[in-house]
């Protein structure tokens, strides 16, 4: 096929060798599959801010939502210059999200370069070898519905232990490979800690997901795992606590003291895990400093 425009900087910087195929168009930008070398990958080139949403994406990159007219004008009239500042910020946020949820054990596609405004990733493919489909194309058994749901459900908790939330998680937003559901579209994925619209963010991205897994395995609509894991989120059980999608338990559970003891050690963790994060991202740096 014609190489796209967007494309050509890295077929000239020798990062992909060929263009093979469009393999769709999402909210955020153009999937292309690629060859690289002997390696066949995917390339997202996302789309230019005048064809998005900006207001929209500004809100997740400032951790916050836009919630008075005053500051909506203010950031409409932000200069070009401000507004691309923002847009390299939004991209790099997906970036850093399939480092740290790699890292972290979240099964997202594998990262590989972020070049000129284009993002080198690996291509999840089914038990075949073909390209996967999304969880929105698949109709599905209740028993399958039940473990992608279990599955989704665990990964979610995952990335909550990393303090993220995905902000956008539904079943379009999910490729299943051959290993099972692979999350994948994070530029607007949110700070557990610093957003303070992160309960709703996360309930949103449950519900969204058991909404859809309901059309197949009906029981799941009876269940309520945003709350359970809010829940427990808060009080510092997680990732230890035994989800059973039913709040109930939780009320009794009210009067039980907080073992502070635990939960200092849980903060402790997540401050060494953060650390050990931005050693890894400042040796990153350098290593491909040197290499420049």
């Amino acid at each position: 096929m014609k190489i796209p425009k967007r494309l050509e900087p890295l077929i000239e910087e020798g990062m992909i060798d060929d263009v093979l195929c469009q393999l769709m168009t999402g909210k955020e930008g153009m999937i292309y599959m690629v060859r690289c070398g002997n390696d066949i990958r995917c390339a997202k080139v996302y789309k230019e801010t005048n064809k998005r949403n900006f207001l929209s994406r500004f809100s997740y990159i400032d951790d916050r939502r836009v919630k008075n007219s005053r500051r909506t004008r203010i950031m409409e009239k932000l200069s070009h210059s401000e507004q691309q500042l923002h847009e390299e910020a939004w991209q790099s946020t997906e970036v850093d999200m399939l480092c740290r949820l790699e890292t972290s054990g979240i099964r997202v596609p594998k990262f590989y370069n972020f070049f000129a405004g284009v993002l080198l990733m690996e291509l999840i493919t089914d038990s075949e070898g073909n390209v996967a489909s999304r969880l929105s194309d698949l109709i599905l058994t209740p028993k399958q519905a039940r473990e992608y749901h279990r599955i989704l459900i665990k990964q979610i908790v995952k990335m909550l232990c990393a303090g993220i939330v995905h902000g956008d998680l539904s079943q379009y937003n999910v490729l299943v490979g051959s290993s099972g559901p692979v999350i994948i579209d994070l530029p607007q994925a949110v700070s557990a800690a610093n957003n303070h619209s992160a309960r709703t963010i996360i309930k949103r991205d449950v519900d969204n997901l058991t909404a859809y897994f309901s059309r197949f395995c009906p029981e799941l609509a009876k269940t309520d795992y945003a709350t359970e894991i809010w829940c427990y989120y808060q009080r510092g059980q997680l990732p230890y606590a035994i989800l059973s999608g039913n709040t109930h338990h939780l009320e009794q559970e009210k009067s039980v003291p907080v073992n502070i003891s635990d939960v200092l050690q849980i903060i402790n963790e997540v401050i060494k895990k953060e650390m050990a994060w931005q050693r890894h991202k400042q040796t990153r740096l350098i290593s491909h400093l040197s290499q420049c």
